[in-house]
């Protein structure tokens, strides 16, 4: 971890911690709570003590103290879902997400869901923003873009306005702040098709249906949100009944293109403030409805390529589009911070609209172009939750301390249940350079061993499980 040749390209500053934290008598202890972080780039410091006791006689079990950690503290997992922030969190968090998504699919009794849902209807569907103006791009035919150049994949310009002074910023943010209220809205009206597809009431529909979903959104290089989904037909009381005969593939993909038709969402005018007309905010007019099973060219589009899919993009946010990743405080800041022109100019309709709509907050989620929804959202019943998935792995390594103090498990022996004292107080978070570097390495690592595993894993299975 401590390769001669990788130290040799650290600052002075940055070699002389690595070699402090390597040099201290707790070094051994202090890369364990880093590995058992999984390599947390921002690890949450505690200090604070435990105490387990029978709660029967009254006999002290085991303590622990951190005053017997390095620097008097403990380290845990940050648990950020953003790649830019924590990779080894993020890791984690996408992982949940493609078990939850996964699970709905496929069904997983372990996670509530029965295998039979792998019969019902279920559509991977895209829905986008409307135009705010030109963009540079490349087409899919594989033509010039309308600046006539051939760009390549990773063109910087790629996604920005092809004359700036025409751009509709404010449009685009309006659109990013109501992307939740939109989608709230395509749901309702998703019900109302259905049901008069089917020739019944909407209570009828109801009573014999159900749909189940589960989302992600994703920036598009122009700064714009889209959201993909899984949208599934359940019977009457989720996954573990069937749909009804009228509930087709069909039927799901004729309503949710009729649904998103029909949603529009106003913002009004504020002449105050120099906005003169009403914005009126639509879905635009690529949407994509597949069913999960094939690709329109034929190529088979998997459970497992879905619930990839849409893990990934659990982990990103506005960042991709090269704003920042945390608030900023006010317009003048995104120049400071070296954002590029077009989402710098979309942070700036942020503050600017904040003043006529005070209520959306435009100007607190500028650093997310104006977006404040979740990024990772499903129905009830969809499938488990991401606290079930948490519980689980936290229920695992009670289970391992336990064993490695010898303390009974409750389910082993319920008389002998323990009862544990905690006190913990927050003292702060993060690393040194030095930490920073020597956690980046033990995070690479714990990173390569899971990728070998992977590969071992889908040679045997021969299949490609990324967060098994």
């Amino acid at each position: 971890m401590t390769d001669p040749a990788t130290l040799a390209g650290l600052d002075p500053a940055t070699l002389g911690d690595v070699l402090r934290v390597a040099g201290d008598p707790g070094f051994d202890r202090w890369q364990d709570q880093i590995r058992r972080t999984g390599g947390c780039a921002d690890p949450i410091h505690l200090t604070g003590s435990t105490k387990t006791l029978d709660p029967a006689t009254k006999t002290v079990l085991h303590t622990y103290d951190t005053d017997n950690e390095p620097g008097g503290r403990l380290r845990v997992a940050c648990g950020n879902r953003r790649a830019s922030r924590c990779p080894s969190c993020a890791w984690t968090y996408a992982g949940d997400t493609y078990h939850l998504i996964r699970a709905g699919l496929t069904g997983d009794p372990a996670k509530g869901t029965p295998k039979t849902v792998r019969d019902h209807p279920r559509v991977f569907a895209t829905l986008t923003a409307p135009s705010f103006g030109p963009v540079h791009n490349r087409p899919t035919n594989g033509g010039r873009c309308r600046c006539g150049t051939h760009h390549p994949d990773n063109a910087p310009e790629l996604g920005t306005a092809l004359n700036p002074a025409k751009y509709d910023y404010a449009g685009a943010v309006l659109w990013n702040n109501h992307a939740s209220d939109l989608w709230r809205y395509f749901t309702i009206y998703l019900r109302r098709e259905i049901a008069a597809r089917a020739g019944l009431t909407q209570k009828a529909a109801r009573e014999q249906s159900r749909l189940s979903f589960g989302k992600v959104a994703e920036y598009q290089k122009r700064g714009a949100v889209h959201f993909h989904a899984v949208i599934r037909f359940d019977g009457p009381t989720g996954p573990d009944t069937p749909p009804p005969h009228w509930a087709t593939l069909g039927l799901l993909t004729d309503a949710i293109r009729a649904a998103a038709a029909r949603v529009k969402v106003v913002v009004p005018a504020n002449e105050e403030h120099g906005y003169v007309k009403d914005w009126d905010l639509r879905w635009g007019d690529q949407i994509d409805v597949q069913p999960i099973g094939a690709f329109g060219n034929g190529e088979d589009l998997t459970e497992q390529a879905v619930a990839s899919y849409v893990a990934k993009y659990a982990t990103k946010a506005a960042e991709t589009t090269g704003t920042v990743d945390r608030r900023v405080g006010n317009r003048e800041a995104a120049l400071l911070l070296g954002v590029p022109e077009h989402p710098r100019r979309l942070m700036e309709a942020c503050f600017d609209l904040d003043k006529a709509y005070p209520d959306r907050k435009l100007s607190a989620w500028a650093h997310m172009l104006g977006f404040r929804g979740h990024f990772s959202t499903k129905s009830r019943r969809y499938s488990t939750t991401l606290g079930a998935l948490r519980q689980v792995r936290a229920d695992y390594r009670a289970a391992q301390q336990r064993a490695a103090l010898g303390l009974p498990h409750p389910d082993d022996a319920p008389e002998a249940t323990t009862l544990t004292l905690a006190f913990w107080s927050y003292a702060g978070h993060g690393h040194t350079p030095g930490e920073s570097w020597l956690a980046a390495n033990i995070a690479r690592d714990i990173q390569a061993n899971r990728e070998t595993a992977r590969q071992a894993r889908a040679e045997l299975n021969d299949e490609g499980d990324d967060w098994t």
